[in-house]
């Protein structure tokens, strides 16, 4: 469940990313959001969303900056003549023969792709012998405020415990912005919702015990410092549906079924080359 549920992230985040608006133009050359996206994506290897948003910022201002420069190299070469002398006509030639091959499979593995199906009847399989797979764990979403001393938390707890319903919450969120030492201070505190066992014990311990809209009455203590918590929401565990995991089921199988026709594809394709290896 945990590759589905990387999956859909990953599409959501594509499709944030998508549009192309520009973002720098170089003499009439525009560069735009989409492809700064691309070479962030890559160059992170796909964790660019989850770096802290100062060093996000850091890291689009580097690569906008090296994008600029390498569009105004470009330019001024195309402008020296250096794209019309030998050595740059040899060089292109050879990286064209090398990228000719890896464009080639890539296309080839495409069409291949698309050669596979599965059929609903499948799906529904997949999905009955292995429905222990899409068992969602139960969930909270809390909030909490992370200090250095025992003593400050209790004097958060203090703070906040005559209150209940809208008025603990929001207070709860001010002190968090002002007071709280974990980089979820300026969300007030927000972890957003998390499974069992994804946070360090004695917060996951805490957090699982409470009820909805209550905040713990004792500091909880962890290897970061201390906590007070405020639970916003709880939800069960529960199996998904069918329908909610049959796009996710159909790609799996897709997936095992196109590795078995490419060990095939190549089986059959190596039978009918003449291969030598030197000796």
């Amino acid at each position: 469940m945990k590759l589905a549920l990387r999956s859909l992230a990953a599409s959501a985040l594509l499709a944030a990313i998508a549009s192309a608006a520009p973002v720098v133009t170089v003499n009439n050359t525009a560069i735009d959001s989409e492809e700064i996206n691309r070479v962030l994506m890559e160059g992170t290897q796909g964790r660019f969303s989850t770096l802290p948003e100062e060093k996000q910022q850091e890291l689009r201002n580097r690569i906008i900056d090296g994008m600029v420069s390498q569009e105004l190299i470009f330019e001024d070469a195309k402008k020296s003549g250096l794209m019309n002398t030998p050595e740059y006509k040899s060089e292109l030639a050879d990286v064209m023969s090398r990228i000719e091959k890896q464009l080639a499979g890539k296309v080839w593995q495409e069409k291949e792709l698309e050669k596979i199906t599965v059929s609903e009847a499948e799906i529904k399989e997949y999905y009955k012998q292995n429905s222990a797979e899409f068992v969602e764990k139960e969930k909270v979403h809390a909030r909490h405020i992370l200090v250095k001393t025992e003593d400050e938390a209790k004097a958060v707890i203090n703070r906040l415990g005559t209150l209940k319903g809208d008025a603990l919450k929001e207070k709860f969120m001010e002190i968090a912005k002002a007071e709280s030492t974990c980089p979820s201070a300026p969300k007030g505190g927000d972890l957003g919702y998390f499974a069992q066992g994804q946070m360090v014990p004695s917060f996951n311990d805490a957090a699982f015990a409470m009820k909805k809209a209550t905040m713990t009455t004792a500091p909880v203590k962890s290897q970061f410092g201390y906590h007070v918590i405020y639970l916003e929401d709880k939800q069960e565990a529960k199996t998904l549906g069918f329908d909610e995991v049959k796009e996710f089921i159909e790609q799996r199988l897709k997936t095992q079924k196109f590795e078995t026709h490419l060990r095939d594809k190549m089986e059959a394709l190596k039978k009918a080359a003449k291969i030598t290896y030197a000796k």
